[in-house]
């Protein structure tokens, strides 16, 4: 497929020479998070900005010569690029019309259930925090479409939304296939069938989502993060994206640049959001110094001011001020924090003042709590049924 590219000149009044335009769809809808990288044919360093929800981008301050410009974006056809000459004083502007990918370019997806049986394979990657973050984004995952958590016959439903999707194509029908397999730990079949489910369906945030997430639970960090962030892109006013991405618990996500900068631009959009002043603050606490700290402070008793049942934001809190060694503010804000570690936590904080009675009494709670939520756990575990599959 080729791509239609609009250019136009116009002179600049000021020295800054500037590059501008939109990129839209076939139909002239204005498509957002595009990626706009300019090269200079001189084999320079490129620069690269990503479109707004105007669907326009600028480059500024851009010096006279020879240029590539190239517009990429998920689910859309491999873009042609723009080569032009830039002259002093000159500005130009350059429109993209991007055509999606047809679905007759993708073959189905190629499985067939071969069976089902229980299991207690957990399936995820990692340590435990991570597994349970896993299961966590998988539940969040399947809450988007018509998926249960547990079905009295998982097999037949897995059947019923996979033929549903092959006669019927459609965006609902092929989140709920791929999410079914998500919830049942499928990771492998389920990044298939998100794959093409994104490449048909590119500007729908929950097909995304759900791909980062099967991306994720099989381990994948690097294309994980990709979708993650791809998804936060499409429609940067939109929470949901940015409400996964803050359960992700993989130090190659949490402690990117990019990650910080979509969480920073999450609290911006939403000031009034709990969480996004909470999952903004936990992602400044990952690099943490003595000018972030203060800053995660305000963050985190603003989230608690707009939710005061925010229990991770007093958690956090509470570590923040036994990092500074004031136990009294950490014993209060651990005590409003109705999680395990915030009990674990407090009967450090005792210990450190002298009263191992408490400290005892907390460490208690904390075992009782940690046995009945790893039980709990495992059951639920055992009773998803997981699928077997085999190639057509």
């Amino acid at each position: 497929m080729k791509l239609l590219v609009c250019v136009a000149l116009f002179t600049s009044a000021a020295s800054a020479q500037i590059v501008q335009g939109f990129v839209r769809d076939a139909r002239g809808q204005t498509i957002v998070g595009v990626t706009i990288s300019l090269q200079p044919s001189s084999g320079g360093q490129h620069v690269t900005s990503r479109t707004d929800l105007a669907g326009s981008y600028k480059f500024e301050a851009v010096h006279e010569g020879n240029y590539t410009l190239k517009a990429e974006a998920s689910g859309y056809a491999t873009a042609d690029s723009a080569i032009f000459v830039l002259a002093r004083n000159e500005s130009k502007k350059i429109d993209f019309t991007l055509k999606p990918l047809e679905a007759e370019f993708f073959d189905q997806p190629n499985f067939i259930v071969a069976g089902v049986t229980n299991t207690t394979a957990h399936g995820g990657h990692g340590s435990d925090t991570v597994l349970r973050s896993t299961e966590a984004l998988a539940k969040a995952t399947a809450s988007l479409g018509d998926v249960a958590e547990k079905q009295q016959d998982a097999l037949e439903t897995l059947r019923r939304f996979q033929s549903a999707a092959q006669l019927d194509p459609s965006e609902p029908n092929y989140f709920n296939w791929a999410s079914e397999l998500l919830i049942h730990r499928a990771t492998s079949p389920a990044i298939e069938v998100f794959s093409k489910g994104t490449h048909l369906f590119p500007h729908s945030t929950r097909m995304i989502l759900g791909l980062a997430v099967a991306w994720y639970a099989n381990g994948s960090d690097d294309k994980a993060q990709q979708s993650f962030f791809a998804a936060c892109d499409l429609n940067p006013a939109d929470p949901l994206p940015y409400l996964f991405l803050g359960k992700v618990q993989i130090a190659t996500i949490t402690h990117s640049d990019g990650y910080l900068a979509r969480l920073e631009r999450f609290a911006q959009l939403q000031p009034e959001n709990a969480s996004a002043n909470y999952y903004y603050a936990a992602s400044l606490w990952n690099q943490r110094d003595s000018e972030t700290a203060v800053k995660v402070q305000a963050l985190l008793e603003k989230a608690i001011r707009l939710d005061p049942h925010l229990s991770a934001a007093y958690l956090l809190l509470g570590t923040l001020y036994s990092e500074r060694k004031d136990s009294r503010n950490a014993i209060a804000a651990f005590q409003k924090a109705d999680l395990e570690e915030a009990h674990y936590r407090l009967a450090q904080e005792y210990r450190k003042i002298g009263d191992n009675e408490r400290a005892e009494q907390e460490i208690a709670i904390y075992n009782e709590l940690s046995r009945k939520s790893a039980e709990q756990a495992e059951k639920e575990r055992v009773e998803i049924q997981q699928f077997v599959f085999s190639l057509r």
